[in-house]
This record gives structure tokens, sequence and C-alpha cells, in this order.
């Protein structure tokens, strides 16, 4: 009889971890656009040495962009709190630190996308095909 509730217990834990386990597999986000990217340059295009130098650069470059745009976009995160905060509603207060949060979520999009862009130019022709057809397919593709 004292092993009834500890089986009972054992199984409801197998069958969360089952659920978990589950869930991560079916419900996983697509990875960010330049994730995907990331990927394709350093794994599918077999770069040569000086393409992979430049890459280099054009990552680190990047990186400080990204950094600075995520501070931005937190600050202004910050500031839309405050103003929500002070107005308890939809204010002239919170509707300028919306417009300023876009503003900074927009520049880090053209940035990303420059940076893509800029990734591109290093690539050969055939290299270039194939990292046209995965950014066409990346931004075409259907939602899960």
């Amino acid at each position: 009889m004292k092993r009834y509730p500890l089986l009972l217990i054992l199984a409801a834990f197998i069958a969360a971890l089952g659920g978990i386990l589950i869930g991560r597999v079916l419900i996983t986000p697509d990875p960010p656009i330049e994730n995907r990217f990331h990927g394709l340059m350093h794994d599918e295009l077999n770069l040569d040495a000086r393409q992979r130098a430049r890459l280099a650069v054009l990552e680190k470059s990047f990186a400080a962009k990204q950094a600075m745009y995520e501070q931005e976009m937190r600050t202004e995160n910050r500031v839309l709190a405050e103003a929500i905060a002070s107005e308890k509603g939809y204010g002239p207060k919170v509707a300028h630190a919306i417009d300023r949060s876009h503003e900074a979520m927009g520049m880090l999009q053209k940035q990303t996308l420059q940076h893509l862009f800029a990734m591109r130019a290093i690539l050969r022709p055939d290299q270039a095909a194939r990292f046209d057809r995965a950014m066409v397919e990346t931004l075409t593709a259907p939602e899960r």
C-alpha cells in the first residue's frame, strides 16, 4: 500500500518531464534572422580565410552597434514603465515613450539588415545566390 503513492508520484514526475520535452520540441521558436544567417555564413558557405577575416571584422562592428541599440531599448522600456506608472493610462508621456521605443527597435532592425548586406558583399556569386535564397525563404516562411 505504501508503494502506490510513490509510484503515482514517480509516474506524474515522468509525465511532466515528457510534457516539457515534447513542448520544447514542438514549440521552439525559430531563431532570429541574424542567427540563421550567422549559421549559413559560418557553417554552410565554405568561406575562405580572407572571407572569414572580413566577416570577423563585420561581426565585431555589428556586435557593438547591437549592444548599443539593445541598451537604448532597455532604457526606453524603463522610461515607458515610468510613464505608465505616472499617467496610469494611455497619455502623452506613454505615447511618446512608445514612439521612442519603436525608434530604437527600428534602428536595430535597420542595423541588422545593413549588417546582413555587408556580409553578403564579401561573398562570391555562388555563395551570394545561396545567401539570397536563404534570406527570401526566411522572410517569407509561414508562421508556425
